[in-house]
């Protein structure tokens, strides 16, 4: 299941391992009728489940610039967060999505030398993608908000790529 180091938490001081799968993100859309932005996340080999994370307008904005590769006139914040971290000389080992608690999902950060921090996932992936961190998902969270997506189904994901095509991350702007 954990093709790199599982990671381990504890719960009232008793271990709990988590076995995580690689993802990747295929893209950021607007879901209707709520103008909710969402991130989609889609398990590599394994089951190939995707992962819908909602996310604010502004995270959205940032990790679509970041994978159409645009370049602000001036930096992002997580442009900016990645420009300290290369300045200190840390770098950022992977990123793990690790639950979904209450509604919210939960991630960490994991810097090289074993520091690892809170973030949520919209900053998490948005740094992600301009550091090349790999993004990982906890069984547990692929489990309980994956969705598996059928041969049948595949048409619909070809149509939610060429939509991705047709946008401009000006599109998520308030």
């Amino acid at each position: 299941l954990c093709s790199t180091p599982c990671r381990t938490r504890e719960i009232w001081n008793t271990p709990i391992t988590m076995n995580f799968h690689a993802l990747d993100v295929v893209g950021v859309r607007v879901e209707m009728p709520s103008n909710q932005p969402i991130v989609l996340l889609k398990e590599i080999g394994g089951e190939e489940r995707y992962l819908p994370i909602w996310v604010g307008a502004v995270e959205a904005t940032s990790i679509a610039f970041a994978q159409q590769g645009v370049q602000p006139p001036r930096p992002l914040t997580h442009d900016l967060l990645k420009e300290i971290l290369s300045a200190l000389d840390i770098g950022v080992e992977t990123i793990n999505l690790t639950e979904l608690k209450d509604g919210i999902f939960y991630s960490t950060i994991n810097f090289k030398g074993g520091v690892s921090v809170s973030a949520r996932p919209s900053d998490a992936i948005a740094l992600a993608l301009r550091t090349g961190a790999p993004i990982l998902g906890s069984e547990e969270l692929l489990a309980a908000a994956g969705i598996e997506i059928n041969d049948q189904a595949d048409d619909e994901v070809e149509k939610f790529r060429e939509f991705l095509d047709q946008i401009n991350p000006e599109d998520f702007a308030g």
